[in-house]
């Protein structure tokens, strides 16, 4: 199996991660259009950071660098999306497992907070967290969905560390 994934082509590497991005934004839209669940803050920056990695992927998959530097390149650019994924689901998570006496209060939606505060601030409101975030509305095998965002971010994570690794074994 490692044999056959080191033969890999960025593009094919490159595409495999789009082909999971989408996956993940289908899965995210169905459970707010389909199951009716509203995404929090957190949970709209976690789609920002799918949104991003798949964006890197895209453009690697049209470029197919054939060079050392353009594979390190977009699986750096890649893996640095999914990390900032890894870590508002981490945060998402972290809120999630506090007791109810320490959980944020609610604080405005999102959209509001886009018009009226600066990018700066509503980033720093989002990442600290609401009540909104904490609560748990589905669990599925006893993992909330920001737990299955988590597993799928360190899934999408090989994809860029595959492009690292065409790009450092190129060498």
């Amino acid at each position: 199996m490692m044999a056959t994934l080191s033969t890999w082509s960025p593009r094919r590497w490159s595409l495999a991660g789009l082909a999971f991005c989408v996956l993940m934004l289908a899965v995210a839209l169905g459970l707010e259009h389909l199951v009716g669940l509203e995404p929090c803050p957190l949970c709209i920056f976690q789609r920002v950071a799918v949104l991003a990695a798949a964006l890197v992927l895209a453009v690697a998959a049209l470029h197919n660098p054939i060079g050392r530097g353009g594979r390190l390149a977009y699986g750096g650019l890649g893996l640095l999306a999914v990390l900032g994924g890894i870590g508002v689901a981490g945060r998402h998570l972290w809120l999630q497992s506090l007791p109810a006496d320490q959980v944020p209060s609610c604080g405005p939606g999102l959209d509001y907070m886009l018009e009226v505060l600066p990018l700066q601030d509503v980033l720093s409101m989002v990442l600290s967290g609401s009540g909104e975030c904490a609560e748990i509305d589905v669990l599925w095998w006893g993992v909330s969905l920001p737990g299955w965002t988590l597993l799928g971010f360190l899934v999408l994570a090989l994809v860029p560390l595959g492009l690292l690794w065409c790009g450092l074994k190129r060498a």
